[in-house]
C-alpha cells in the first residue's frame, strides 16, 4: 500500500522517539510505501483535486542521524494513496483548522484519512472532555476572571492552563494561598479575550501523567506514566519529566472501555487518553505519542497493533 504521512518536516524528527517514525518502519517493513509532505503542500484547485505538491517517496536507511532516504518527488493527489494519515503536531491553530477541510475534501475525492478530519475538528484536546463528566476532575472553561476565582475559592488547590496549549506549555498551579492568581489569569486569558480551562489539582501528579493509548478501538495494555521531575508539577515529557511504562490499572481499564469504542466510531483510529489517578484530563487525537517509550520498556510493540488497525480498517 502507498501511505502518505502528512507530518511536521522529516528533517526534524528524533528517530529514537518519534511515533510517526515507528509508524514508517513497521510500515516499510511490511512492504508498504511510504510518502511524506506537511501541510503546507496541501493545494486544491477548481477542476481537479487535493494534491501534496512536494510528496517524498522515502526509504528508512537505518541510520540514526541520515535516517530517510529520498526515493522520489512529485505531486501526488491524495486520493492516490491507499492512506493518508494525519500526523501534524498541535498546536491545533488556523492552519491546521484549513488543512482539516482540505483534507475532508481528500475524502469527498476518494481518500481514506486517520484519523478523520471532521473527528480532529469536533475533539479538541483540551474540551473533549466535556462530553464525559463522570471521568474528570472538577473542570471550568471561561474567560471570566471571577468565575476562576471563584472556582479556586470552592477547590483551594487547581491547574489553569490555555485551549491551544501542548507539551505542558502555560499550565499554572494555585494552591490554597491564591498566590499570583490575578497575574495568571491575566496571562491567560488576555484581559477577557481568552477563554482559560481551570481544574481541582489532582495529587495523584506525583505518580505519574498517563499516556493510555487507544488503537482501533482498544486499549494498548501498557500506559506511559509521566512523572514530574524536582520542583515541577508538569509531567511532559517535553518539559523533563521521566517516562515510566506500566501495565494498565484497573481504572484505566475501565476509563479505556468506556472511551475506546466511542471515539472509534467518530473515526479516531488513534487517541492518546490524559489520565492522572482515576480521571481524564485531555483526550489527545491530532498526533498520539509514546509508541517507542511504551515499546522500549516493555516489548509491546505498540506500532504493530497500529499498522495492524490501519490495515483492518482498510480491509487489507
Amino acid at each position: 500500500m502507498r501511505l502518505l504521512f502528512v507530518a511536521d518536516p522529516l528533517e526534524g524528527f528524533k528517530p529514537y522517539k518519534d511515533s510517526t517514525f515507528a509508524m514508517m518502519r513497521e510500515a516499510q517493513r511490511r512492504g508498504h510505501e511510504i510518502w511524506a509532505c506537511e501541510c503546507a503542500d496541501l493545494t486544491w484547485r477548481r477542476g481537479g483535486h487535493v494534491v501534496a505538491r512536494r510528496a517524498r517517496a522515502i526509504t528508512l536507511t537505518g541510520d540514526e542521524h541520515a535516517w530517510f532516504e529520498v526515493v522520489a518527488e512529485c505531486e501526488l493527489a491524495l486520493a492516490q494513496a491507499q492512506a493518508v494519515l494525519m500526523r501534524k503536531d498541535p498546536p491545533f491553530d488556523s492552519e491546521y483548522f484549513y488543512a482539516t477541510h482540505l483534507l475532508g475534501q481528500a475524502e469527498r475525492e476518494g481518500a481514506r484519512v486517520f484519523n478523520a478530519p471532521a473527528a480532529l475538528r469536533e475533539h479538541p484536546e483540551k474540551l473533549a472532555i466535556l462530553e464525559f463528566p463522570d471521568l474528570i476532575p472538577p473542570t471550568l472553561v471561561t474567560r471570566s476572571a471571577s468565575a476562576v476565582r471563584a472556582f479556586h475559592e470552592e477547590h483551594r488547590d487547581i491547574v489553569l492552563k490555555p485551549l491551544d496549549g501542548m507539551g505542558g506549555m502555560g499550565i499554572f498551579r494555585v494552591a490554597e494561598d491564591g498566590l499570583n492568581l490575578g497575574s495568571i489569569i491575566e496571562t491567560l486569558n488576555a484581559g477577557g479575550t481568552r477563554t482559560l480551562m481551570a481544574q481541582r489539582y489532582l495529587p495523584q501528579i506525583a505518580e505519574g501523567d498517563k499516556r493510555v493509548l487507544l488503537i482501533g478501538g482498544q486499549p494498548v495494555p501498557h500506559c506511559l506514566a509521566r512523572i514530574p521531575q524536582g520542583s515541577e508539577i508538569r509531567g511532559n515529557l517535553a518539559v523533563g519529566g521521566k517516562g515510566v511504562a506500566r501495565a494498565l490499572s484497573d481504572s484505566d481499564r475501565r476509563i479505556a472501555q468506556a472511551l475506546a469504542p466511542v471515539l472509534a466510531a467518530r473515526g479516531l483510529l488513534l487517541v492518546g487518553l490524559d489520565v492522572i489517578g482515576e480521571h481524564v484530563t485531555e483526550i489527545n487525537v491530532t498526533s498520539p505519542t509514546c509508541f517507542q517509550e511504551i515499546a522500549q520498556q516493555t516489548g509491546f510493540d505498540v506500532a504493530a497493533m497500529f499498522i495492524d488497525a490501519l490495515e483492518a480498517a482498510l480491509g487489507r
